[in-house]
């Protein structure tokens, strides 16, 4: 099967971007992608995202389903805008300590830093990887619909192919909501100075994978997508950078706050 401008290429348990054209190309292309558990953590979740891009400016939408129903999602690009660092999404195989979840923290290496954080409104740089009061809510049946239009530095349109999309949130004991008897405190929240956080809220529930990308390269930078300016590709580290945003202006006490919300 060819793809063209107007047709996406999907292959089961991994999807595949494909963005064609130079920096700076300003026709606008369309593309796929399915996002699926790749992972191994059977959250039941997948979802499909249409992506258009013209020039430094793309539109993303997503549908998804089988989701924790009532309840924030964190979502974003992963990987590198630099062509040499090389990311994917991870498999069962990232499950260092073996209790039958990838955690953050165990799929960081695979997926790489947050690039872009796909928050409802306002900024969408990786500042806002933990906004999860800005992050799309999964409705009464576990359906996720999202729509955003995302401007970006100067060239960075073209380099799209290298990052991919994450998904967190699941439910591991199918009782509907995040809590702590299946899985336990995130692990993740608690390096950032947060407690009592359901490991089930910031655990990757899907992922699709962007063309050529390939494992075992550490992140190398991001870009700022806050403002619309052009600010180029920065070195940022996500636990570093989402540690320090998280903490200023009562980030921790917000996240708290909107879980114990959604969990009634």
């Amino acid at each position: 099967m060819r793809l063209t401008t107007k047709s996406a290429l999907a292959i089961p348990g991994s999807a595949f971007l494909i963005l064609a054209g130079a920096a700076g190309a300003s026709a606008e292309e369309s593309y796929q992608m399915e996002l699926t558990d790749t992972s191994g953590n059977e959250s039941g979740s997948s979802s499909t995202a249409q992506l258009t891009v013209d020039g430094d400016s793309f539109t993303i939408k997503i549908e998804g389903k089988g989701f924790t129903p009532n309840s924030p999602h964190a979502q974003h690009f992963h990987g590198s805008f630099t062509d040499d660092k090389k990311f994917t999404c991870p498999t069962s195989a990232a499950d260092k300590d073996g209790d039958g979840q990838v955690d953050t923290e165990e799929g960081l290496p695979m997926y790489g830093d947050v690039i872009l954080s796909l928050t409802t409104k306002g900024d969408t740089s990786p500042k806002s990887g933990l906004a999860i009061d800005r992050m799309p809510v999964a409705d009464a049946d576990g359906n996720l619909s999202y729509s955003r239009t995302i401007e970006l530095p100067a060239g960075a349109g073209a380099k799209l192919k290298n990052l991919h999309v994450v998904q967190h949130g699941l439910d591991a004991n199918g009782n509907d909501k995040y809590d702590l008897e299946a899985l336990g405190e995130s692990s993740f929240a608690k390096s950032l100075g947060v407690n009592g956080i359901p490991e089930e809220a910031t655990n990757p529930a899907t992922c699709g994978t962007v063309t050529g990308a390939s494992a075992g390269e550490m992140p190398s930078g991001g870009v700022d997508t806050g403002d619309g300016t052009t600010g180029g590709i920065e070195a940022v580290g996500t636990f570093g950078l989402a540690g320090a945003a998280f903490a200023a202006a009562g980030g921790a006490l917000i996240y708290r706050r909107r879980l114990e919300t959604v969990r009634g």
